[in-house]
């Protein structure tokens, strides 16, 4: 439990919130009558009143199948092979990896209904704050700004995943949505941020959580590095003057340790910009340690539930790495672990995985970027950072790289490597030629014993080592296969059991069962 600040008082909002909103129509109306009559919020109650929209996050993000297994799946540095204990159900994971999935596949259904979700909450309270039913006065513009922020973020999600998604302001319309293009819906993100921006808190220090200045600015920045993905038209111009406006607000650095980021004390961090908050009694939801870790690791921390033993690294990521990069320690648990107690070796994890098909419960290297504090729940106290300081300045080294001034990007990201070469401090340099380079990642089939064959390598991916670079800082973040479709890797290379499919996989299906609830929707291309 976490009695601190913005973040306690976010997540008790949210508990206290998630009470009302859970229920059926009946008590949400009850819920309005009372706001109406007796309620009189002020400042001190705003975070309760955006509470069940940030609340909603939590599931959208690291809820099972959730947003980060349909980011980090479909890449090439995770997947979840079947295992001695289960884990094929039904191949679902296999189809993730191998990019067959259907219009029928859960994964990204549940990022459209998460998503989704999370329009409606933001949508409704807006709307009760319109018709006076939240009877705000002070701080109303900032209020309204905040919501519309958040909806972006959920809109930005569905702008990466689906593309052509309806866009719904109104809580009260009826009617069946109607279907806009990955272009209408980039230009509505851009439009509400940017509407949002001049109401939205310049504090860093009091917003932990939520949407403020800062984290608009840097989600726009993302978004302007990827706009010719989305839209055919390149953004690298904007990209930097987002990013260097949250780098001109003086409000974050990169931390001494690398792990600081990530642990269950991370929201101390001063690199986090905007952060998802999880809490193991109050927040529930961050699971990454279950999914990841074999069973028997429940002795080595200790943990107080017993983990389900299932993804893993792909062994052609892990061998990008260099050795001294410590990075490689901070993100995955390798080799032997021992009992927390006794010293025993309880389990050793290695490096190899033989297929998608049947593994060992010990083959593959485990997620362990996110610190597992002992006596851990089944839940998490770790928050996971959605917007971090690196992340606006490898936005900006890679705008820089690709409008021509490469040495300039370097410096940048010799900057960020610096923390993770502590031991051989001359290794964090890299140069503008060093970052043209190709990429380390030997692209291929892995066959069972753990060659690579159908060789198509990494030397002629454009930018390869920045791209690599990418990958070493936030592996585990959810970031991957934004990064593969944006270096045109994602439905061109071949990695672990996968093959590149004959139709178009960077946008993910419209859900089937969305399709026939509203005829004004067409299905994405290639399905």
């Amino acid at each position: 439990m976490k009695l601190r600040n913005t973040k306690y008082i976010l997540l008790t909002s949210m508990l206290g919130a998630a009470t009302f909103y859970s229920c059926t129509d009946l008590d949400e109306q009850v819920y309005s009558e009372v706001l109406s009559s007796s309620y009189q919020p002020t400042e001190k109650d705003l975070p309760a009143i955006v509470a069940p929209v940030y609340s909603s996050l939590r599931g959208l993000m690291l809820g099972w199948q959730g947003y980060f297994d349909l980011q980090e799946e479909s890449a090439d540095a995770i997947i979840t092979p079947a295992r001695p204990n289960g884990w094929d159900d039904g191949g679902t994971y296999r189809r993730m990896h191998q990019h067959t999935w259907t219009s029928l596949q859960w994964q990204p259904e549940n990022a459209w209904q998460s998503s989704f979700r999370s329009i409606t909450t933001a949508n409704r309270v807006l709307s009760q704050i319109a018709d006076g039913d939240i009877p705000v006065t002070t701080g109303k513009d900032n209020i309204v700004a905040e919501l519309r922020a958040v909806r972006a973020l959920a809109y930005y999600l569905l702008l990466d995943n689906h593309g052509n998604v309806p866009i719904v302001t109104d809580f009260k319309d009826i009617n069946l949505p109607k279907q806009s293009t990955r272009k209408e819906v980039y230009d509505f993100v851009i439009k509400e941020l940017t509407e949002a921006m001049p109401f939205l808190s310049e504090s860093a220090s009091t917003t932990y959580g939520q949407m403020n200045k800062w984290a608009a600015k840097a989600l726009l920045a993302k978004i302007y590095l990827n706009a010719e993905v989305y839209t055919g038209t390149a953004e690298w111009a904007k990209a930097i003057t987002a990013a260097d406006e949250v780098i001109a607000s003086g409000n974050y650095v990169i931390d001494a340790n690398y792990s600081d980021v990530f642990t269950w004390t991370n929201f101390n961090s001063k690199e986090i910009i905007f952060a998802i908050p999880y809490d193991e009694i109050y927040g529930t939801g961050n699971q990454i340690h279950m999914k990841t870790l074999d069973p028997l690791s429940r002795t080595v921390y200790p943990m107080n539930a017993g983990p389900w033993g299932g993804n893993c690294a792909v062994p052609q990521f892990i061998d990008t790495y260099d050795a001294e990069d410590s990075r490689l320690a901070d993100t995955w648990i390798m080799g032997p672990q021992r009992n927390a107690t006794t010293g025993a070796v309880v389990i050793t994890y290695s490096k190899t995985v033989p297929s998608m098909l049947a593994t060992a419960s010990t083959d593959g290297y485990r997620i362990g970027k996110y610190k597992i504090k002992p006596n851990a729940t089944g839940s998490l106290d770790n928050d996971f950072p959605l917007l971090r300081y690196a992340d606006v300045l490898m936005i900006k080294a890679e705008a820089l790289l690709r409008t021509g001034k490469a040495d300039e990007a370097a410096v940048i990201v010799t900057n960020v490597r610096k923390r993770a070469f502590k031991s051989n401090p001359a290794k964090a340099t890299v140069t503008g030629a060093d970052l043209a380079k190709g990429s380390k990642y030997n692209y291929g089939i892995q066959a069972v014993n753990g060659t690579i064959t159908e060789v198509q390598g990494g030397d002629d991916v454009k930018f390869g080592r920045f791209f690599d670079e990418l990958g070493w800082e936030f592996a585990a973040e959810a970031h991957r296969r934004q990064d593969l479709i944006r270096f045109g890797l994602y439905e061109k290379k071949k990695w672990f059991n996968h093959s590149p499919q004959t139709g178009q996989r960077a946008l993910f299906p419209i859900p089937q069962n969305e399709l026939d609830k509203n005829t004004n929707l067409k299905q994405n291309p290639g399905y």
